[in-house]
């Protein structure tokens, strides 16, 4: 039933993707709109029955990489398709929702046999505000590839194609930068979570994440604050989101990489 169900959500997102592809290639913005969103939505649900499936385990909660994964990408797809409802975002459907193919299928065919745990209730809040962080700061940064392309664009006067479905220039800096500080407020309450309920958060199997988790939020603080006091934006901020992004995807999915699926702890 699962890997049915996986598979499903997952031949709906790229045949969404594909209508989406064309809607583009075609310059006609209006047609198979519902189409794609409708295939999303229905992505978008059964990947949330299948991630239910892979983490609630009878020994407890398995948060090991692969399910992770495609809870990143559902969360992920579920921001995207809430935003497109008020703002013109449907092109972010081109990345996000190959990205939760590949992660839902992974999830489902892939089991680093690790061992599901039972997690206290401050230690769930603390996971599920670290995934939420990291599901906007995902989204953030498809925002600020985006913004860098159409800048481009705009400078050597290319204003078909992708560039001419985006929202003007001034409301995608804005977007990105309310991306930006509501991810940024769940990864303080992450952190601040993580002090409290998690025993010993610089173990030697949680330093690495801790670290660059801290480093990473010192980057998007000094971005915000330069965003407000100096006027930072477009190749500024790209690059801030950019950098503050590898930071924290090498913490969470690169520890969670080494030691489950390379090391096998």
């Amino acid at each position: 039933m699962l890997i049915t169900t996986t598979l499903i959500a997952a031949l709906c997102y790229l045949v969404a993707t594909g209508l989406q592809w064309r809607r583009l290639s075609t310059g006609n913005h209006d047609n198979l709109c519902l189409p794609v969103r409708l295939l999303g939505v229905s992505g978008f649900g059964l990947q949330g029955y299948s991630v239910y499936q892979l983490l609630h385990q009878p020994g407890g909660i398995d948060l090991s990489f692969f399910p992770v994964g495609s809870l990143i990408a559902w969360g992920v797809v579920g921001l995207v398709l809430a935003s497109s409802l008020r703002q013109r975002l449907d092109n972010l459907f081109i990345g996000v929702f190959p990205l939760a193919a590949i992660t839902a299928l992974l999830a489902a065919v892939i089991d680093t046999g690790s061992t599901p745990k039972p997690y206290s209730g401050g230690m769930i809040t603390h996971i599920l505000l670290s995934l939420l962080a990291y599901s906007l700061f995902t989204v953030a940064t498809v925002q600020a590839l985006l913004l860098s392309r159409q800048e481009l664009a705009l400078k050597q006067h290319h204003t078909r194609g992708l560039v001419a479905s985006l929202p003007p220039l001034q409301m995608m800096e804005r977007l990105l930068f309310e991306s930006l500080w509501a991810g940024f407020i769940l990864l303080s309450a992450s952190l601040a979570t993580g002090f409290l309920f998690v025993d010993n958060l610089f173990a030697q199997h949680l330093a690495h994440k801790t670290l660059l988790s801290l480093i990473a939020w010192v980057v998007y603080a000094t971005l915000l604050a330069g965003r407000h006091f100096f006027g930072w934006r477009s190749r500024t901020a790209v690059r801030w989101t950019l950098g503050g992004f590898v930071l924290l995807m090498l913490g969470f999915f690169g520890s969670k990489l080494v030691l489950e699926v390379l090391l096998k702890v």
